[in-house]
């Protein structure tokens, strides 16, 4: 969105947890600096988004569970896969890297629900999660 002189005047995520908030303190992805860290265990929101007043507005979020990584690090487990609507998205404007992390996090989406959904549910699930190539065709 930078490249493109935008921004989003919200969080980009907060926490969620025992409170039953929708925005649980003290975790937070925002502008304002986040004294406390994210340690794993942490559950938080990732949900950016964009909204032009009176046009249009997207945001695409999920719920993460930070984990940790190699010594030092964390990282982030997706714990609500749902597939990303496509037919609102400007594939044109996304890079190679943006459109392969759509196809990775849709790979995901798809090995992880085909076996819970049933069989009619399945061939929209398997469209809906091609890979954004395929889906272009």
């Amino acid at each position: 969105m930078w490249d493109l002189g935008l921004d989003f005047d919200h969080g980009t995520g907060h926490g969620v947890g025992h409170q039953l908030l929708i925005h649980e303190q003290p975790h937070r992805i925002a502008k304002k600096v986040n004294p406390w860290p994210l340690v794993a265990g942490n559950i938080i929101t990732i949900e950016p988004g964009y909204y032009l007043a009176g046009q249009y507005g997207i945001r695409i979020e999920n719920q993460v569970e930070i984990i940790n990584s190699r010594p030092g690090f964390c990282r982030f487990s997706t714990l609500t896969l749902v597939p990303i609507d496509l037919n609102l998205v400007e594939l044109h404007l996304l890079s190679e890297a943006e459109k392969q992390w759509i196809d990775d996090y849709h790979q995901q989406v798809r090995e992880t629900l085909s076996p819970r959904v049933n069989a009619e549910a399945r061939p929209w699930l398997f469209a809906v999660t091609a890979p954004i190539r395929v889906q272009a065709n």
